[in-house]
């Protein structure tokens, strides 16, 4: 496939009924970790580890989604969005995980953000496992290193059907088994921060995960389906993989590393068994199917749900550089450089994230090739700022590296609907800055910005408007009325937003500058945002 990306993009460029969409995930967002009868998850547990989270943060609070959904729902509405994919807490449904009793605080929770959602013409995409598995599985009896997880699974997924399938009409069993059974069980940097035996752990995880994604699927076709409606598929990641040379060992370590990463978990689903390389590699480490899972595996699935950030260069090697056995098992290098020092692209924040937009043309047409050419959303993509506590306000929401990222992944995803594709839908990562994962609060991934210093207020970013616009069709289009066109006074005005945090004069502000600008031309205005110090609290305008 071309590493050419078309520069232009817009909305004409997809069909009608695609779906323009936000990501978010429970632990990363909710916080309120003791309220509603919530149990504790895995991750509640691993932040308080000393020396597992980066800035030693956690999720308790985490950006309050759980108090402010009203806020952030119509601030999507206002951008324009047209779909929300986030993920039900499982310990907000069964506390303990064991599911003798549902929790109904936790039901009437998703039931109102889901009534929020829909009230603003915006469809609710719902995650039902996102890692954050209920803690009292994994200590009790190993959690998914046992087959037993897949039944207390069932009953979980059934009691979300059951209380939201009548408005919910697209479901996702599982993000990323492949990062979970990873970073949870070989390298262990992320929970349940495992790797005590990392040779086998990380395929008895990913096994019990494909059994549960199926068991799940089995369940919502045979008694919900038919009558409510709905899809159902899988998120999986795929990091597009690239031969370092022309030397046929590269080129088969490129094609074993997409088998490890892609055919793991979709071999199984579609042709009934993990992929050849990964059982000559791995021998009986890797677990076997029964007749009764391949026939409960067979094309269980909707859609497919794709995570695609980045892209590797991809070697062989005898002993990889990559920490775990993971990498090992595969016998790859990942490289970030061509061989004459070119970098495969710029790197975001992240040190995993090289900003390479044509691998994601590449990755969708290699899965509509392979894989029968499934009905296919992007589920995931974007890209991270580090977190400057030193930075301004203007200087953070003045995202242009991030517009750009969209403008060429957007183009490519484009490209590859051209090429026959079925793509049908595409969600940023992520619609608000938050606590992600190992990195704590190190790492901004939002189109939105989260004040973390005064009180969770949002912010939209410059990538936020751009999608606005991208949504309306009139990307280049923009009066000079407004005083978003005006670089200059846009960055006097948060400036005086800076300044105004320090001081009670909410009244001035919103006589002073925000009436007179208004007079002046029409701004768009995103709905209200909270103004919070002390007791006292006003509402004002978002300006941005």
């Amino acid at each position: 496939m071309g590493k050419e990306i078309s520069e232009g993009v817009s909305r004409k460029d997809f069909p009608s009924d695609f779906q323009f969409g936000v990501a978010t995930s429970a632990y990363q967002i909710e916080g309120a970790c003791n309220e509603g009868g919530k149990g504790e998850s895995i991750w509640d547990v691993f932040t308080r580890s000393e020396g597992k989270i980066i800035d030693g943060s956690n999720g308790d609070i985490a950006v309050d989604q759980y108090h402010l959904y009203k806020e952030d729902v119509e601030l999507m509405s206002k951008l324009g969005f047209g779909a929300y994919r986030f993920s039900v807490s499982w310990t907000r449904i069964f506390p303990d995980g064991l599911g003798t009793q549902a929790n109904d605080e936790g039901i009437a929770y998703y039931n109102n953000l889901i009534n929020a959602l829909l009230d603003k013409g915006i469809q609710p995409h719902i995650t039902l496992y996102h890692w954050d598995l209920p803690n009292h599985l994994h200590e009790s009896f190993g959690g998914w290193l046992s087959d037993k997880i897949v039944n207390y699974f069932a009953i979980y997924a059934e009691t979300c059907f059951e209380s939201f399938g009548d408005r919910v009409k697209h479901w996702i069993t599982l993000n990323e088994p492949h990062q979970f059974a990873v970073h949870g069980y070989d390298v262990g940097t992320q929970a349940p921060g495992r790797s005590e035996n990392p040779s086998t752990e990380p395929y008895v995880v990913g096994h019990h995960l494909l059994l549960a994604h199926a068991t799940a699927v089995s369940i919502y076709k045979k008694k919900f389906k038919a009558q409510q409606g709905g899809e159902i598929g899988i998120a999986v990641d795929c990091e597009w993989a690239v031969p370092f040379s022309d030397k046929m060992e590269d080129k088969l370590a490129a094609a074993r590393s997409l088998d490890f990463h892609f055919g793991w978990y979709l071999d199984p689903i579609y042709f009934g068994d993990y992929p050849k390389t990964m059982r000559e590699k791995l021998g009986d480490r890797l677990p076997k199917f029964s007749d009764e899972d391949r026939e409960l595996l067979r094309n269980s699935i909707d859609f497919l749900g794709i995570n695609q950030y980045t892209t590797r260069l991809i070697a062989y090697a005898t002993t990889s550089p990559d920490p775990g056995h993971f990498y090992q098992d595969q016998q790859i290098e990942r490289i970030v450089k061509y061989p004459g020092g070119e970098a495969i692209g710029e790197k975001a924040a992240s040190e995993w994230l090289y900003i390479v937009p044509w691998g994601m043309r590449s990755v969708l047409n290699y899965v509509a090739q392979k894989y029968q050419n499934p009905k296919i959303y992007i589920t995931e993509t974007g890209m991270d700022d580090e977190e400057d506590p030193k930075a301004l306000l203007h200087e953070m929401l003045d995202d242009k590296k991030r517009i750009e990222y969209y403008k060429e992944y957007l183009a490519a995803v484009a490209q590859a609907v051209k090429d026959g594709v079925d793509v049908r839908g595409f969600f940023a990562w992520s619609f608000l800055d938050n606590f992600e994962w190992d990195q704590g609060y190190t790492k901004r991934f939002g189109i939105v910005y989260v004040d973390y210093k005064h009180g969770l207020r949002r912010h939209p970013k410059s990538s936020a408007l751009w999608f606005s616009r991208f949504l309306k069709d009139d990307a280049g289009e923009r009066r000079n009325t407004d005083i978003r066109a005006n670089p200059l006074l846009r960055r006097f005005i948060y400036w005086v937003l800076e300044v105004l945090q320090y001081f009670r004069v909410d009244k001035f502000m919103h006589t002073c500058i925000f009436e007179n600008y208004k007079k002046s031309g029409p701004v768009k205005d995103l709905g209200p945002s909270k103004w919070k110090m002390d007791s006292f609290q006003e509402e004002v305008p978002s300006l941005v």
